[in-house]
């Protein structure tokens, strides 16, 4: 049984309704035999019947159902509604014997309505109004304003409390799971911010130890070399100048290690246009086609350049997936003399490049300010054409000064 099902107002009400039955039986009893009804003892042996079938009923399972299993037939529903049927032709036969009884119908009603899905409870309610509003006027052979107003008055209450109550427990349910998808959309996007922060530090220490570490052994160990050249290979300053170089050596190559495992994944093997091609592969979207264009003759680019159009690619195609709701995306890696140049165009809905979220995120970024700033970094610009209804255009250019062999690269 669900726990949400028994909070302090729901177990209030609960022995509210079991009082007010209680209370109502006794009542029916106490006037049959103190006023001496010519059935007074029959009257009080159904009171006792009912009072014990209802009170078995309380200690079954199937009603304690928590008031959204009401919509429709569950199992336990039958034994739920043939305990409430026994308990109905109990009462029925009280009607028949006392005119105190059709009181009674007041917490039928909202059993009925508690344990009947809607489409049946509300039927069942009026013909318990009817059945009460009959035997009040058999028993008095009198019509009067009050024999219709009272149960049908309480009928009315019955229906609206229950279905009021209804309505504000599915509201309560939905908040419920709308909270709970908030609390797991947080942690996951705590989780995809860790995992933007480690491959950014990632990205940062290699370009540290790219620019400064290695190119600084690489120097040494040029240095080194023509220094071993000038002198005699017999010369004791020789070897110690060959040890150096050596050792610059060694460490000028693992410094490349570090490098290569803290370039992402996409670019440890094979080149930029391979990692873009295969991002536009796996780049799904509803009805989306993306491809993949070179334009120019490749050449070999340093890791932070290749790093920065990588990312820059991600973010761009995740934003076309999630939001341009376009049939076409294509991307175009262009070499120049001077400069690499990378175009992401889209036929989608477009939008105003003035009007965008400061903070978007893609899968490699943080939206259009984290693109630009990676190519600022860089000292490279970014520009975004767009409008709705026009679809998009990226474009990020970097500044080469000339084509970096592989062997820098891996620097």
């Amino acid at each position: 049984m669900d726990s949400r099902s028994h909070t302090p107002v729901t177990a209030a009400l609960r022995l509210c309704l079991h009082a007010l039955l209680t209370g109502l039986l006794a009542l029916v009893a106490v006037r049959a035999v103190g006023e001496g009804a010519p059935h007074a003892g029959a009257v009080v042996t159904l009171t006792l019947v009912t009072a014990g079938v209802y009170g078995a009923g309380v200690r079954a399972t199937f009603v304690r159902k928590s008031v959204r299993q009401r919509a429709s037939i569950r199992p336990g529903s039958r034994a739920a509604a043939l305990w409430l049927a026994a308990l109905c032709a109990l009462w029925l036969g009280l009607l028949v014997l006392s005119p105190d009884a059709l009181w009674v119908a007041f917490p039928l009603y909202f059993l009925q309505l508690h344990l009947l899905p809607t489409r049946w409870g509300v039927p069942a309610v009026v013909v318990t109004a009817a059945a009460a509003i009959t035997s009040f006027v058999v028993h008095r052979q009198e019509i009067a304003p009050g024999a219709f107003i009272g149960p049908l008055l309480g009928a009315a209450v019955a229906i609206a409390t229950v279905l009021g109550y209804d309505a504000l427990f599915r509201e309560s349910e939905r908040r419920r799971e709308l909270i709970v998808e908030l609390v797991a959309t947080r942690a996951e996007l705590a989780e995809a911010e860790r995992t933007a922060g480690t491959l950014a530090e990632r990205e940062r220490l290699a370009r540290e130890i790219h620019d400064t570490l290695a190119q600084g052994l690489s120097s040494i160990q040029l240095l080194l070399r023509a220094a071993e050249r000038t002198l005699p290979g017999d010369a004791p300053a020789a070897a110690h100048v060959r040890a150096a170089r050596e050792a610059a050596q060694a460490n000028l190559a693992e410094a490349r290690s570090f490098v290569r495992a803290l370039t992402p994944p996409d670019l440890e093997h094979g080149s930029l246009a391979a990692a873009l091609e295969r991002l536009c592969a796996r780049t799904t979207g509803p009805d989306l086609t993306v491809r993949f264009a070179v334009s120019g003759t490749p050449v070999g680019l340093p890791t932070p350049y290749e790093v920065a159009l990588l990312r820059t690619a991600q973010s761009a195609l995740a934003n076309t997936v999630r939001h341009a709701r376009a049939g076409r995306a294509e991307i175009t890696l262009s070499f120049m003399d001077t400069s690499v140049a990378l175009d992401v165009v889209d036929d989608g809905q477009g939008f105003d490049p003035s009007g965008a979220p400061v903070a978007e995120r893609g899968d490699g970024g943080f939206g259009l300010p984290a693109m630009r700033s990676r190519a600022a970094t860089l000292g490279g610009t970014l520009s975004v054409e767009s409008a709705p209804g026009q679809g998009t255009a990226l474009a990020v250019t970097l500044p080469v000064a000339g084509p970096v062999q592989k062997e820098e690269r891996a620097a």
